[in-house]
């Protein structure tokens, strides 16, 4: 049977790593990720669409396709029939802040089709894996900082005198919207999903490819782009997310949900398996030990620090614990969210409240 004519399947993806200058070695020492390069590595992409860094199906009969070519020849079986766009419209990460991050932003949907010439921007959020003691991150402009005041700081470096700086804990999740002024490190270890995009605008004075300085000109250049993009409303704060018990000894823990994606973390023991349903793409990560992933008549076993694409053709998947995983999807925030959280007992209010807090 060609390629075209194999019933999608589950996806592995070929990873990008990264070693920009805030990376260490924590991915492979902590979270146990392997066939990492020595040098450090500050990120890697576990599932991209973005142009010049597209993953590649490194399984099965589609072995050496783009996962862009995937959507682009069969968008309907990956993704559910609901679905229209460009391209793929999750990019998830592992990123190791064994330093600190650049302070920067991501341009939202309008900002970006204006000033950058991109279909759309990059929201984005951070599910902390690990925080040492004390860590914090920056994230949002303080009440009553304006324009001038937030460039002049930011020109001084001095961004404690106009960012937030928020206490981070292992198990919480933040959403940030796009325009969002954000960084976080050292000591921290996070899963982040967002939209596809890679564009940026920092407000360092060194590169965070290299660490080399930034002179004063682009300095200031880069300054002007970042304030025309900066949104100073915007004040997220993490959340632990909402738990909901789905069977003996298997939890369900919705981590935050808007209208670009949606994050879940599930764990299980061994009294029986996590099964979940679905009806488009899920972007898998295990955290936790090695698993059993089935779907259908394919079973592997999904290493530590992982990840699978489950094309919205599987409809369900069973995984034997122990397990501790990652689901990330481009949710229908009723069918997907509202519902199951409804169900399980939250009150409505409630329930809006933690959409929008992620809207």
């Amino acid at each position: 049977m060609s390629a075209r004519g194999t019933a999608l399947y589950p996806l592995r993806l070929t990873v990008t790593a990264k070693p920009l200058v805030f990376g260490g070695h924590a991915l492979a020492r902590r979270l146990g990720k392997r066939g990492l390069p020595d040098w450090s590595v500050a990120e890697t992409w576990e599932c991209s669409d973005v142009e010049g860094n597209r993953s590649v199906v490194a399984n099965g009969p589609l072995a050496g396709q783009s996962l862009h070519q995937v959507l682009t020849d069969r968008p309907e079986e990956l993704m559910g029939a609901a679905f229209s766009g460009p391209h793929f419209p999750l990019l998830t990460k592992f990123i190791d802040a064994s330093g600190t991050l650049p302070v920067h932003l991501h341009a939202d949907d309008e900002t970006a089709r204006r000033l950058e010439g991109q279909p759309n921007g990059k929201t984005e959020a951070w599910h902390i894996l690990h925080a040492a003691p004390g860590a914090t991150a920056l994230c949002g402009v303080k009440a009553g900082v304006t324009a001038d005041r937030l460039r002049a700081a930011l020109q001084a470096q001095d961004f404690d005198a106009v960012l937030r700086r928020l206490p981070v804990r292992a198990g919480e999740t933040l959403y940030v919207p796009g325009g969002t002024l954000h960084s976080f490190g050292p000591d921290t270890l996070v899963y982040e999903i967002e939209q596809t995009s890679d564009i940026q605008q920092h407000a360092m004075r060194w590169n965070m490819e290299d660490g080399s300085p930034v002179g004063e000109a682009e300095h200031r250049s880069n300054l002007d782009m970042l304030m025309r993009q900066a949104d100073l409303e915007t004040r997220p704060d993490f959340t632990p997310g909402l738990s909901v018990a789905v069977g003996d000894g298997v939890e369900r823990v919705f981590l935050c949900a808007g209208p670009y994606f949606a994050l879940e973390r599930w764990r299980a023991g061994t009294a029986e398996p996590l099964r979940r349903s679905f009806a488009t793409a899920q972007v898998l990560s295990n955290v936790g030990a090695p698993v059993r992933v089935r779907t259908g008549g394919w079973s592997e076993e999904l290493g530590r620090a992982q990840t699978l694409v489950l094309p919205a053709a599987c409809g369900e998947v069973e995984i034997t614990g122990p397990a501790d995983v990652l689901f990330g999807c481009l949710p229908d925030l009723d069918r997907d969210v509202r519902d199951p959280l409804l169900a399980a007992g939250y009150p409505l209010p409630l329930v809006r409240r933690f959409i929008a807090s992620s809207a």
